[in-house]
């Protein structure tokens, strides 16, 4: 399995890019801005999308995307492509994005009989299985409703912790799996914590409480996302 980080910045900068990860060459885990860079054919390529949650910078590249591949999917007949969200998140992109009043409703062109965009509903616990992949969801403490993914592979299971603050029931499971890597958030630094608290992300405070909830017998990489680029240079030090 590869992942190749398309973005992991909490905010757009030069050289920043918002939450997306591209696992293989078929699957994204959120759609950030950092989808962009992909070419019109690695975009199409794509057959599945799993969202963590509704915010825009894990959202902003859906519909930019289908936009820019439509005519390629329907052209290599390649079907919907499955957007994989809890139903909270499912209702927010129907109500505020895929409205014909921001973006057109995908779901729906060019037929609702054979749309380019088919909406999956997810549960917390849920393994799917995408594009070959046995993925499963996991839980997640945040504003809005909101996952983590767990992707298994050979070589252990890929974790992403999606947006969250302090989440017992997402370590519970987390140390029932054999983990290759884990990709947690850290949004602000400690100057901003109650910010971050308010906000639900984590800070460098929060983070090490987090981390201290990993079993006695795990060990595995742990790299930071989702920093907000004036503060990264702190949260990171």
């Amino acid at each position: 399995m590869r992942v190749r980080v398309l973005g992991c910045s909490g905010a757009i900068a030069n050289g920043c890019r918002t939450t997306s990860f591209l696992i293989d060459d078929d699957v994204l885990i959120d759609a950030g801005t950092g989808v962009g860079d992909l070419t019109l054919d690695e975009m199409a390529r794509v057959q599945h999308v799993l969202l963590t949650h509704s915010h825009l910078d894990h959202v902003a590249s859906l519909p930019l995307m289908l936009d820019a591949v439509a005519s390629l999917r329907l052209a290599r007949d390649a079907g919907p492509l499955q957007v994989h969200a809890l139903p909270g998140t499912i209702a927010a992109l129907q109500a505020h994005i895929f409205n014909n009043l921001i973006w057109p409703d995908f779901s729906a062109i060019p037929s609702a009989d054979q749309p380019l965009m088919r909406f999956v509903p997810i549960e917390v616990g849920q393994v799917l299985q995408v594009g070959g992949k046995a993925v499963e969801v996991l839980p997640a403490v945040h504003t809005v409703p909101a996952v983590g993914y767990a992707v298994d592979s050979p070589s252990g299971h890929w974790v992403f912790s999606g947006d969250t603050e302090r989440n017992p029931a997402f370590w519970q499971r987390v140390n029932q799996l054999q983990v290759a890597m884990l990709v947690i958030e850290t949004a602000f630094s400690n100057r901003e914590k109650d910010l971050a608290r308010r906000s639900l992300h984590l800070s460098p405070e929060s983070l090490a409480h987090e981390l201290d909830n990993i079993a006695k017998d795990k060990r595995y990489p742990i790299y930071i996302t989702h920093t907000k680029p004036a503060e990264t240079e702190m949260i990171m030090s």
